[in-house]
């Protein structure tokens, strides 16, 4: 998958807010070059402006890349003069950075934009008539899903570019068996500009348009671009054991049969029917289980146990798929219309299965959990319900989780996931969750091998990825790839089957003596991409000891390829006059409210939670939230007691507003004025000329009050939505600062929920 074409703004120097002035800055060329060698992509996206306007202007460049892709090079060229990217430990880049965010000024360049997205944001003042090329670039393996490889361009130039060009070249050994274009935005008009070149190796996509060509109609200077540009293709599968490619003294080892028995599937689906999950989310829920049941294959067992501080099971036992007690399931999913005992709920799921009784023999059993919240009845401890579930699972099934939604504990899901053979997916509340479960479903549903491993002689191969694999799914690929040290690679592939194989790497490597379609070391690189990826999986669920181990060598092998990973981070730099430097660090689907850790921290978003001195004693002030997106950071202060704050510091940068909030009141100062408001009284104030509310205030000094004194009636979900009905009285049409308080709120009620989870 890959990436979304720049967003440019534009506003002057001395404004505050965004001003849009037609051709001012003008992108007078665009171009990706996207290039997919084996299925490692490695992407240039370069862009060029000029301020055409007689004054400075700030223009921002936006950029939506893959999640799974990792940033390599950054580099702006302002008049000639280059501003690269440097990438450095996370730890110590972010201690060079603290000052500047202790100053007030911004941090953070890439952000979770979406399901599969993640956005990387810079902003630089421009000269007038002066010109700037930006240049990134990343790297991923494509990952094949349900018999396909995706490439995916978003395209939101929002303005008509002169010189715009997208190129896609890829090139696949194994020969390439299908190939489609698609697009959301195209027109009889686009669609001349698109050209398609294939033969039996190698592709070629090229979507040119001129700029008539990309005008809304001839009289507006209006563009059509705006929407998904995709390519979708996959490889012919020809050898039995797999194909294997080798460069410069690498290998990379590709396995997907075709045409493989499906085994039947033994699947409990253990479903969050809590408060929570009323309304649109139970709804769409429902609306996919149905249609999941009528997907079961008739050689499939199933069940639903559903919970929220009770565990209600549809039937005691495990039911055949057959098409009467399918319609039984369905007729009855309306089961599915308050405490959340998930420990209860995966452990009566897992005695479900111990106790199932004439299940096909040889069949693979699954549970897949659906959430949207955090343990908060029965055993709430998240490291306990680990161990209870890992205990009792044991090895013998596959436990998926899904987590509904921002106020799941997604580190919890993956843990738990990960450690039981499984993998965690967030599911976004959009209008197509339901179609999101659904795909997940369709991943899992045909398993067609169990416990397989990849064998490569010991006196061949070195550093080798990961080999073993608990299961393979139609449509899906395995990939290995490691250093070879043989002029001969002997390859098997066990499982129900022994599949054998021998490469000649000098053969193999005259495959790739045409340099046009493949870049640099691209199989070493892809190896290091995939063993950090393995790493960092690991990570998640091992022991302390080893986790420091398994990052220590995600982080070496970051910085030799010159990866940024969530270990690293690139630090950005500008001209002389403006910020000096920003960061680029990489999100994590937990979430941008994390741990400010130095192994950690990720995201475009920070939080610490409160920490003691070396006298035991609480630190008197804890950088609680930076929002770096917004310019704004918020310091707790504690009282007596490291459980307790007694005030809050809230700091926007643009315009210079400060709020002081104590238990006692609200303290506004911008301007060299200070306003003071009880935090129990309704009166308004104005900054900038435009007045508000202090409602949406009020929120703070119930946190604050709420922390010191009702800490443990907070300690639940029910609780913390309570105090949130609280917190809702917020008009959307005021302006900065107004309106962006709303994101310290949320990030405030995310904070409750960390320090909740942590004790």
């Amino acid at each position: 998958m890959e990436p979304a074409l720049p967003v440019y703004n534009e506003k002057r120097n001395s404004s505050l807010l965004p001003v849009r002035l037609a051709h001012a800055i003008e992108i007078y060329s665009l171009r990706v070059n996207c290039r997919v060698t084996s299925r490692f992509a490695h992407t240039v996206i370069t862009s060029k402006i000029i301020n055409q306007a007689n004054e400075s202007r700030e223009a921002t460049f936006e950029v939506e890349l893959p999640k799974t892709a990792f940033i390599t090079n950054f580099s702006m060229s302002i008049d000639g003069k280059l501003y690269p990217g440097i990438i450095k430990e996370k730890a110590s880049a972010q201690k060079e950075y603290d000052a500047a965010v202790s100053q007030g000024q911004s941090a953070g360049l890439v952000k979770i934009t979406g399901r599969k997205l993640e956005q990387f944001h810079v902003s630089v003042s421009i000269a007038a008539a002066s010109k700037v090329t930006f240049e990134l670039a990343y790297e991923e393996l494509l990952k094949r899903q349900l018999g396909l490889f995706e490439v995916l361009i978003k395209v939101r130039p929002q303005q008509l570019v002169k010189h715009f060009q997208i190129d896609v070249h890829i090139f696949e050994p194994q020969g390439i068996r299908f190939l489609e274009t698609d697009s959301t935005f195209m027109t009889n008009e686009l669609n001349e500009a698109l050209t398609k070149v294939q033969n039996e190796t190698k592709a070629h996509i090229l979507f040119k348009p001129t700029v008539d060509q990309q005008k809304v109609n001839p009289e507006l200077d209006e563009t059509l671009l705006n929407g998904d540009f995709l390519v979708r293709y996959d490889v012919k599968q020809v050898a039995t054991a797999g194909d294997i490619q080798i460069f410069n003294g690498y290998f990379v080892h590709y396995f997907a049969p075709q045409e493989m028995p499906v085994f039947p599937k033994n699947v409990i689906f253990v479903i969050d029917r809590s408060g929570s999950m009323a309304g649109r989310k139970i709804e769409q829920t429902r609306e996919a289980l149905l249609k999941i049941l009528q997907d079961l294959r008739p050689e499939d067992h199933f069940s639903c146990i559903t919970f929220n501080n009770k565990v209600v099971e549809w039937k005691s036992a495990l039911l055949q798929a057959t098409a009467e007690n399918v319609a039984s399931a369905v007729s009855d999913a309306c089961f599915l219309i308050a405490g959340t005992d998930i420990n209860h709920a995966l452990l009566t799921a897992v005695s479900v299965l111990d106790k199932a009784e004439r299940l096909p023999e040889r069949s693979v059993s699954m549970i897949i959990l659906l959430t949207d919240g955090q343990p908060t009845s029965g055993e709430s401890k998240v490291e306990v319900i680990q161990e209870n579930i890992q205990k009792a699972v044991n090895g013998k099934y596959a436990l998926f989780c899904l987590g509904f939604g921002f106020d799941v504990s997604y580190n919890f899901l993956e843990k738990m996931a990960l450690s039981n053979g499984g993998i965690a997916r967030r599911i976004y509340e959009n209008s197509d969750a339901a179609l999101q479960l659904q795909g997940f479903y369709q991943e899992v549903a045909t398993p067609i091998l169990m416990k397989i491993e990849m064998q490569y002689p010991d006196n061949a191969v070195e550093e080798l990825t990961k080999n073993n694999f608990k299961l393979f799914f139609e449509g899906s690929e395995i990939v290995v790839s490691g250093k070879i040290s043989n002029d001969f690679l002997p390859l098997q592939h066990t499982s129900d089957l022994t599949l054998k194989e021998e490469a000649n790497v000098k053969e193999k490597e005259q495959v790739f003596q045409s340099r046009s379609y493949i870049f640099g070391n691209f199989i070493e690189r892809l190896w290091a991409y995939l063993t950090i990826q393995q790493l960092l999986e690991k990570s998640i669920s091992a022991q302390e000891e080893q986790q420091k181990a398994l990052e220590a060598r995600a982080l070496e092998l970051s910085l030799q390829y010159g990866f940024v990973t969530p270990l690293t981070s690139m630090v950005v730099t500008k001209p002389t006059g403006q910020q000096q430097a920003e960061l680029a660090n990489k999100p994590t689907e937990a979430g941008k409210w994390v741990l400010n850790s130095p192994l950690g921290m990720c995201g475009s978003l920070v939080s610490q939670l409160p920490k003691e001195n070396t006298d035991g004693q609480a630190e008197p002030s804890v950088l609680l939230l930076s929002d770096p997106e917004q310019g704004l950071s918020v310091t707790g202060k504690h009282g007596d007691k490291i459980n307790q704050f007694v005030q809050f510091e809230i700091t926007y940068v643009n315009p210079a507003v400060q709020i002081n909030v104590s238990v006692d009141e609200i303290v506004l100062s911008h301007d060299n004025k200070n306003i003071r408001l009880s935090w129990t009284e309704s009166a308004t104030s104005a900054v900038q000329g435009r007045s508000t509310s202090n409602a949406y205030c009020i929120c703070l000094p119930i946190l604050c009050r709420s922390l010191q004194n009702h800490r443990k009636e907070l300690n639940s979900a029910s609780s913390i939505s309570k105090l949130l009905l609280l917190w809702g009285r917020q008009d959307t049409q005021y302006s900065p600062p107004y309106r962006h308080l709303w994101t310290v709120t949320t990030g405030l009620k995310q904070l409750l929920s960390i320090i909740f989870e942590r004790e």
